[in-house]
């Protein structure tokens, strides 16, 4: 009898379909069976001895939830028997604009110790926490999607017990050492993160929307030029990026995707259809590591009125010193086509990017100044000590791409401004091991110091309220003197200092200024943007351990976005939004 090895994941839902996937013991017919009479069912498909499906469910009632089943060669395999959890569903998408959709989003996150252990490193894990909570109140409301924005795996940080695994298979004196080597050691990744009992219950009923960041292939993957040619003279990264790759499609962008999106996927389609998929993938992985441009791992989601732009801000880098971009032509052509398709047919534009637009002034500052000291600006000297830099800095955020920072920055702009603009324009990032909100202002463009006009250098002036809204890590720690840098990176001073940098990089003037409007926050934790209509609320939760056993969420800070009122701890509305003290969950 076959049996259920990973998953299930619910992925893709929208108004009446939805996709789930699962990882099976050997091949095998999966089956979805919904209490409502959806349903749908796949064959398994094969890549390097794993067995997996996708499988599109039809037939769900827009708005509605229904509890479901899956089936292996017609046996029940989940829910698992005696489980802890009430049963899984599906819940579609709300049926009308005026109905709540509530994101859950974060990045990193560092599986290797539940947060119920005796003693976690990291401190207690804000995922499996939000899990916890779900499972143990029926009432409690539930995020309709789960953004996970970047490091859902740590291939260059295993733990102890993936050690012994990986020493198992081969000598961990020898390179790439405790990190993972290829595919099959990949898998041992999403099995530790994704079989936590309460993950997966909450991944099986909360649809997730992937990106990845650096640390699901290595940490400042795609830095600079100078950086992958190091990497690719090492005897380990072309296997290693090849199996980064490989199950970073498997596990994750397929289940980003539509089932359009799949119907029409021409490596999809041919995988399913061999009885061995391996050599397809492995060639794909290949050529989307020898041609970033050839694969596109960005993806849009509508979700009624909500626009979901998730961008890879990764493997699609152009890293030539003389044009280095964030996104090649196309991959920014597509960008803007999804941004701006359908204007007035969405009030609010979700732009998911793992790393932060908006970064404390001193490092935005720091990353263009280095920038432009690694092209040449003070002679080949600095530029040499400067690329040095940018590696053990990890200056390779947008800043870092100072022509991709400035066209994000005016199609943001764009986007928000003119006849149809969404109520708000967010910019959802992680990576930076902290949480905060950032307000841009577009400086004054016209005849002089009395101009009126606020624009953009191409010429558009928002309308809309745009956010940086950062939060990260969701299971993991961050130094002292790293977080006494970020803090100080957000102040006065820092901010002096960076304009320092920026004078001595001959750095042209952003397009933009922007403040801290909240935070900084330091701890795993997780966000939350509720929109219904044109209104918006943010909450911010931490994963926080009190008494021996006791882990729960606690909501820090509160507040509306635009157009709505907070509701307070009674229940009753408050006036405009403000911080509220720390509640639990």
């Amino acid at each position: 009898m076959p049996g259920l090895r990973l998953g299930p994941l619910l992925r893709y839902v929208d108004a009446d379909s939805a996709t789930v996937w699962v990882e099976t013991d050997r091949p095998c017919e999966v089956r979805i069976r919904c209490d409502d009479g959806a349903g749908g069912a796949e064959r398994t498909w094969q890549v390097a001895g794993h067995h997996y499906a996708l499988v599109p469910v039809t037939g769900l009632t827009p708005g509605g939830e229904t509890p479901y089943q899956v089936l292996l060669d017609g046996q029940q395999v989940w829910p698992l028997p005696a489980g802890r959890f009430r049963a899984s569903t599906i819940r579609t998408l709300p049926a009308s604009a005026e109905d709540p959709l509530s994101l859950a989003f974060g990045s990193c996150r560092w599986s290797a110790t539940p947060s119920k252990a005796a003693h976690d490193p990291v401190g207690p894990d804000a995922l499996d926490t939000l899990a916890a909570a779900l499972g143990a109140d029926p009432g409690r409301q539930r995020p309709d999607v789960l953004l996970l924005l970047g490091d859902q795996v740590y291939a260059d940080q295993t733990s102890e017990a993936t050690a012994r695994l990986l020493a198992e298979r081969r000598d961990l004196t020898e390179p790439p050492w405790k990190q993972v080597a290829d595919y099959e050691e990949y898998t041992y990744l999403y099995y530790e993160s994704w079989l936590d009992p309460e993950v997966r219950w909450l991944l099986s009923t909360v649809p997730s929307c992937m990106i990845f960041d650096d640390h699901d292939v290595i940490d400042d993957w795609n830095t600079s030029a100078a950086w992958l040619t190091r990497m690719r003279a090492t005897s380990w990264w072309h296997e290693r990026i090849l199996g980064g790759l490989m199950s970073y499609w498997v596990h994750q962008h397929l289940g980003n995707l539509s089932p359009a999106e799949l119907a029409a996927d021409k490596l999809y389609n041919q995988v399913r259809e061999a009885s061995d998929g391996t050599e397809l993938v492995r060639e794909f992985a290949a050529r989307a590591d020898a041609d970033p441009a050839c694969v596109r791992w960005s993806y849009r989601r509508d979700l009624g009125r909500v626009r979901l732009v998730m961008i890879d801000t990764r493997a699609g880098r152009v890293l030539g010193e003389g044009s280095r971009a964030m996104l090649d032509k196309t991959e920014s052509e597509w960008l803007r086509e999804s941004v701006l398709d359908g204007r007035g047919s969405y009030d609010h534009l979700l732009i998911g990017s793992s790393l932060p637009w908006l970064l404390p002034h001193l490092i935005h500052a720091a990353e263009g100044w280095n920038a432009a000291l690694c092209a040449g600006e003070r002679g080949a000297r600095w530029a040499r000590s400067s690329e040095f830099l940018r590696q053990r800095a990890d200056l390779e955020h947008w800043a870092a791409f100072p022509e991709s920072f400035a066209a994000l920055t005016d199609l943001i702009a764009e986007a928000g401004s003119g006849e149809g603009a969404p109520a708000t324009v967010c910019v959802l990032s992680g990576d930076v091991h902290h949480a905060y909100v950032a307000e841009p202002h577009w400086r004054s463009v016209g005849a002089g110091p009395h101009a009126s006009e606020v624009r953009t250098p191409g010429g558009h002036r928002p309308t809309s309220r745009v956010l940086q809204l950062t939060c990260s890590p969701v299971h993991n720690s961050i130094p002292a003197s790293i977080r006494a840098g970020f803090r100080f990176g957000w102040s006065r001073s820092g901010r002096w200092l960076g304009k320092v940098l920026a004078r001595h990089g001959r750095l042209r003037r952003p397009p933009l200024k922007w403040r801290r409007t909240d935070g900084p926050w330091f701890g795993n934790q997780l966000m939350t943007l509720t929109l219904r209509g044109r209104t918006a609320l943010l909450r911010l939760d931490q994963a926080r351990k009190g008494k021996p056993g006791d882990i729960r969420l606690v909501t820090v800070w509160r507040d509306s976005l635009v157009g709505a009122r907070v509701a307070d701890e009674s229940g009753d509305a408050g006036g405009s939004a403000v911080p509220h003290r720390p509640t639990t969950m």
